[in-house]
């Protein structure tokens, strides 16, 4: 039986765990074939660290692409995280297409935004762009503020309930004409998850763990990570959507001891064993 082969598209960060550092050892633990198009490379992540170097990797893209379809090669799957810029979107949709096999799955994480707030570097024209690049995704993963600004609406922060939920994942399913799963979903102090909805059931799947305080770099990365390679290996939206859950929280878990230096990322390699034990 043939190996499952991914191609994921993100930055590399050398030193802070996201991106392409997080990506490609988890996909690589959870036994799919993975290969990577850095989008860019930083010396660090941008979150707490000053003066990092950037290189923009944006007209690497098309030949990486050509060179593989003259090879014959393509994929079972593209996961998408951090893209720097429109033109790279637009070059990012060209690979899906030339790249794919017949029944090749799309994951989309729309990583631009958090707290109501885009990232630096980013504008609302990219987050229309954005939400122009996930349709025809099969799956998309926003958190709330990416979904405010793919549905151009008001940030509502926790002020939302169930009916707010269901409404806001149906109009990202008609967005992006597929599945969606919502993270950073909460209605109470002590419990954080995610809704998943399935556009062939009209169905909203919620999943929840305890609530651990504070900011955690590069955890929506783990968790998309965990998700894609769920859906290689055969899972359910629900069940991958769970297992991204379990595995993120116990990433974070094995930081809490060593949060003050270990301040820029989540020691997910240290959970590693936990997932292959859930995954066997």
């Amino acid at each position: 039986m043939s190996t499952k082969r991914i191609l994921t598209i993100q930055d590399v960060s050398c030193y802070g765990q996201c991106s392409l550092t997080v990506a490609l050892p988890i996909l690589s633990a959870m036994g799919i074939e993975t290969a990577i198009i850095p989008s860019a490379i930083l010396s660090t992540h941008t979150g707490g660290f000053t003066g990092y170097t950037f290189r923009d990797l944006t007209e690497d893209l098309p030949a990486i692409s050509a060179h593989w379809k003259k090879e014959g090669i393509a994929f079972d799957a593209f996961y998408t995280g951090y893209i720097g810029s429109k033109k790279q979107l637009d070059y990012i949709k060209d690979i899906v297409s030339a790249n794919a096999k017949k029944d090749s799955l799309f994951i989309v994480d729309p990583v631009m935004a958090d707290n109501g707030k885009l990232y630096y570097g980013f504008d609302e024209e990219f987050a229309m762009e954005m939400a122009r690049f996930v349709k025809g995704a099969n799956v998309i993963l926003p958190n709330l503020t990416e979904a405010s600004f793919l549905l151009k609406e008001p940030y509502v922060g926790e002020d939302y309930d169930k009916e707010y939920i269901e409404k806001l994942v149906r109009r990202l399913s008609a967005l992006s004409e597929g599945d969606v799963v919502l993270t950073g979903v909460s209605f109470s102090p002590n419990k954080l998850g995610v809704a998943a909805y399935s556009k062939k059931k009209d169905a909203v799947h919620y999943y929840f763990e305890k609530r651990v305080e504070g900011s955690f770099h590069g955890t929506g990365d783990v968790y998309a990570s965990i998700f894609s390679g769920g859906l290689m290996r055969g899972l359910s939206l629900e069940e991958a959507a769970d297992l991204a859950v379990d595995f993120t929280v116990q990433a974070i878990a094995e930081t809490l001891s060593d949060r003050k230096e270990h301040w820029y990322g989540v020691k997910f390699e240290k959970a590693i064993p936990y997932l292959v034990k859930r995954l066997s």
